[in-house]
């Protein structure tokens, strides 16, 4: 992963940068390293994370998917929401070739995709009734294996899901037990389930909080059961963790953290992130859950934005460009990609595509709004990756990870937690009936009931 700031600077943009600023930012950048460095030395909550390409066991993850009824399946439906379903989905949509059809890419709910051995990967992490029918209705039950992941075993929509899930499998006369693993925390319903049937399970790992667990079991059996190279993975999450030295001018990853982070501080309160390629729609939807749970706090932090090129070009550029000035935008294009001449027309208003390819359109069109924007005074990075492909996605994810801790260390805030939705997971225990642990009312569900209405009915 490269990362070019220059037209997040100053004297190209406004909200912008300049080097003298860079240059004092660097020392904040070498103290945030010290204290990032010692956390990961202390295998602390959350740092530990940014250890995990050294110590995530591919071996262990073929192993435990080493069942013909799960390593063989036609189909893998994985139940998780939040990070224990966005990691697993863009490695599998970015290493299918194809981003998710729909959903996931496009709305947070699901990926349907077909993997390199051909295996159909579709992500569960919503919980609308009708949307998971129609799912369970076009699922070759009989050959689809079940990837069940919750930490606690105890999430909601995970849990609800996986009830509909197995359900579906008996009424259909499937033995769901022969086609489930489980990544799940040492303890919990689902450990105690795995244990009962003897299902395959995997440890999520300790100290890592979901959204930085993509390079871990939590992410990586999907890929495994659709048949990409783990090992690739985690060499290039290794490779980055390499660079990761005290300076933003050595360091991708802490470049783009400290460049997002020094731009936030002067009104860039949006970060559009913008891949240019179609495998990578998926990875959008898992960067703003990580930019948004970890840095959105103490009022801090920017609104991630989705959006993809070139397709957004003609939906949200016209807003980047002239409206107002608190948006970066963060393009992540590949240098190499498969590619397909365009046929040559007689259309003479459209001859000029005929000399070329839709690659070299798809680069024109990146370039193009690059430009724009700059021209236009808006901070934008640029991303580059080799290609798209497992190595480099490994070096991608790790290298986000690390710039969102940087970004939070910089910022003063806890990077790894996440009060605000831990808020809303108690209200909604409490509107379904759930207690505390003492058995008493969770009062979170109460403010349900506070809430203000001015209704405008038809």
């Amino acid at each position: 992963m490269d990362v070019d700031i220059g037209n997040a600077l100053a004297t190209v943009a406004s909200p912008g940068i300049s080097r003298d600023a860079l240059e004092r930012l660097d020392e904040d950048v070498a103290r945030a390293h010290e204290r990032i460095e010692a956390g990961r030395a202390d295998a602390e909550h959350g740092y530990e994370a940014l250890n995990l390409p050294s110590r995530t066991d591919p071996d262990e993850i073929y192993r435990a998917v080493d069942r013909p009824e799960i390593a063989d399946a036609d189909a893998l439906v994985t139940i998780g929401i939040g990070g224990s379903a966005l990691g697993a989905a863009t490695i599998a949509d970015a290493l299918s070739g194809a981003g998710a059809e729909v959903g996931v890419g496009a709305g947070s709910e699901v990926g349907a995709d077909t993997a390199d051995d051909g295996t159909q990967t579709v992500f569960l992490d919503n919980v609308d009734p009708e949307w998971i029918t129609g799912h369970l209705e076009t699922l070759p039950l009989e050959n689809t294996a079940i990837n069940v992941v919750s930490r606690s075993g105890t999430t909601a929509e995970t849990l609800a899901n996986f009830l509909v899930v197995r359900e579906a499998f008996e009424d259909a006369g499937v033995d769901w037990t022969e086609r489930t693993i489980v990544t799940t925390g040492e303890a919990g319903p689902l450990r105690e389930l795995s244990d009962r049937h003897g299902l395959p399970a995997l440890q999520v790992p300790d100290g890592v909080p979901g959204r930085f667990s993509a390079l871990s079991p939590v992410g990586l059996v999907a890929a495994a059961v659709c048949g990409h190279d783990l090992e690739a993975l985690l060499a290039g999450a290794s490779a980055e963790a390499e660079t990761l030295t005290g300076s933003l001018f050595e360091c991708p990853a802490y470049a783009y953290g400290a460049t997002t982070h020094a731009l936030a501080a002067r009104g860039a309160s949006v970060n559009a992130m913008m891949p240019y390629a179609e495998s990578l729609e998926t990875y959008a939807e898992w960067f703003a859950q990580l930019w948004a749970e970890s840095l959105g706090k103490d009022d801090l932090g920017q609104t991630p934005v989705r959006a993809l090129g070139a397709t957004d070009q003609h939906s949200q550029l016209q807003l980047y460009r002239a409206g107002p000035r608190n948006t970066l935008v963060s393009f992540v294009t590949p240098r190499e990609r498969d590619d397909r001449a365009i046929p040559a027309t007689d259309v003479d208003d459209l001859a000029y595509l005929g000399d070329a390819s839709l690659g070299e359109l798809l680069q024109a069109e990146f370039e193009a709004t690059e430009a724009s924007l700059a021209a236009a005074g808006r901070p934008n990075v640029r991303i580059e990756l080799e290609r798209v492909d497992a190595f480099e996605l490994g070096g991608l994810l790790y290298g986000m990870e690390a710039a969102c801790v940087l970004a939070g260390e910089l910022a003063g805030v806890n990077a790894f937690n996440q009060p605000a939705v831990e808020w809303a997971k108690k209200a909604t225990r409490g509107l379904l009936g759930g207690t505390d642990a003492d058995g008493n009312r969770l009062e979170e569900a109460d403010a349900v009931a506070e809430k203000t209405t001015l209704r405008v009915d038809r």
